[in-house]
């Protein structure tokens, strides 16, 4: 059996892969390896969820857990993946619990963890919980039993911090933004958070009843964002994943804004204001080298880490820096937030904006992506077809004849027997023709 923890929590098909009695016993284990490092007090956590159909049995279960095993629970209901994790250290809490697939589908979700502070579990910790899943013992009674109440203004907290991280003094007079809330966990408060900050609204998809979370909406599907946007004159798009701990752009011209370019501007923004610590960005080697380029050439260095934003959250917490994130939109702005935060990261771009006077299109241009091509290849054993010296002799010639104008990165999959392989270059024609030909080689070599 695999580790039951992913990179971002558990996930799986709910109610089949990631069951009720699961999720009881993920938080029962939790509450107690928790209690466990400290025995000066019973422990609290907060509980959300985003409004997906079966989250609504998974936080009866996860509540559940969390009490019997004698932690006091503050049901936070349905709130962003990030504010559940800024509700943690605000309330001085133990244990973060969000019950949330982020971008999955609807039949799909996930329990990500949160400790003290609002920050993700280490590994050292995760593996505990996971040791004690199933394991037998006492349970409190009586007054030890955890109680279990509604922490009704945590949506009112949420926005109050965002209303001092995000734009801050700078108001968003006069800007026009719609906003694709995807159905899911920030349906309510993302429009909210951006008419707080003096910006005019176009909401579309804010409507989940638990079935519609992602349905060809969001972060992941830009049509729709990118048409109301042309149909209401809008100054931008915003779309946020289910959980909102995403954020991608689109231009008044509809033109797709990624977590790259939107690395690029708010860099820009903290390096002017003093704020870029080292004048360094985090990004994952996934980024595109239009991004290095950019930043190469604004005199800011580059720190990358492998994929994944927990690893992000390392590379920022190891330099004490202030911006990183992923291709995907997945920004994390550590002074304000220990999670990625798509609301705090529109903010901060609509902010931008109004402080210059520049259009979005404008402040994106500082970065310009090469084509680059991906091709997923199956094979039988990805560690072995990776380290095979046909590969990598192939490797370093198409990187020979790339130079310092395109890369090449060829990375095994973290949860498939796919070997993926990543061509960037001046032309489209030129990383399609490196990527079929390395595709070729990876696919004999299995």
């Amino acid at each position: 059996m695999g580790r039951l923890f992913g990179t971002d929590g558990v996930r799986g098909l709910a109610n089949a892969e990631l069951t009720p009695e699961l999720g009881m016993a993920v938080a029962s284990s939790a509450a107690r390896v928790l209690a466990e490092s400290d025995r000066s007090h019973r422990p609290v956590a907060v509980v959300g969820r985003d409004p997906r159909a079966s989250g609504e049995m998974l936080e009866a279960a996860v509540t559940a857990g969390l009490a019997s095993a004698g932690a006091d629970v503050l049901r936070a209901g349905v709130l962003p993946t990030p504010a559940v994790a800024y509700l943690v250290g605000e309330l001085g809490a133990d244990l973060g619990v969000m019950i949330s697939a982020s971008h999955n589908p609807m039949p799909d979700n996930g329990i990500k963890l949160f400790a003290e502070g609002g920050h993700k579990l280490p590994d050292t910790v995760e593996d505990a919980i996971e040791a004690r899943l199933y394991e037998p013992g006492s349970r409190p009674v009586g007054v030890a039993v955890g109680r279990v109440r509604e922490l009704a203004d945590a949506g009112e907290r949420y926005l109050r911090h965002l209303r001092v991280a995000g734009a801050g003094s700078t108001a968003l007079t006069g800007l026009k933004v719609v906003v694709d809330c995807a159905n899911g966990a920030a349906a309510e408060l993302a429009p909210e958070a951006y008419r707080r900050a003096g910006a005019e609204v176009v909401a579309i998809h804010a409507a989940p009843d638990g079935l519609n979370i992602n349905d060809n909406c969001g972060s992941t599907h830009l049509g729709e964002v990118t048409a109301a946007v042309r149909a209401h004159g809008a100054d931008l798009g915003i779309a946020h994943d289910g959980d909102a701990d995403r954020c991608l752009a689109v231009t008044a011209d509809g033109d797709p804004v990624d977590g790259d370019h939107i690395m690029a501007v708010l860099a820009l923004a903290l390096r002017e204001s003093g704020e870029l610590v080292e004048d360094t960005l985090v990004a994952t080697v996934m980024s595109n080298l239009g991004l290095h380029l950019a930043m190469r050439d604004a005199g800011i260095a580059v720190r990358t880490t492998a994929v994944g934003d927990r690893y992000v959250l390392e590379g920022l917490r190891a330099g004490g820096y202030t911006l990183g994130g992923e291709q995907s939109g997945h920004l994390v702005l550590p002074a304000h937030a220990t999670t990625g935060d798509g609301v705090l990261t529109a903010l901060r771009l609509m902010a931008r904006m109004s402080a210059t006077g520049r259009t979005l299109a404008e402040l994106a241009s500082v970065m310009v992506a090469l084509p680059q091509v991906l091709v997923n290849v199956r094979v039988t054993d990805k560690a072995t077809v990776a380290a095979a010296p046909e590969v990598r002799d192939a490797v370093a010639k198409a990187e020979v004849e790339l130079g310092d104008q395109g890369r090449v990165l060829l990375r095994p999959s973290g949860t498939e027997q796919l070997v993926r392989v990543m061509v960037e270059a001046p032309t489209r024609e030129l990383a399609e023709r490196i990527g079929e030909q390395l595709a070729t080689v990876v696919a004999a070599a299995s």
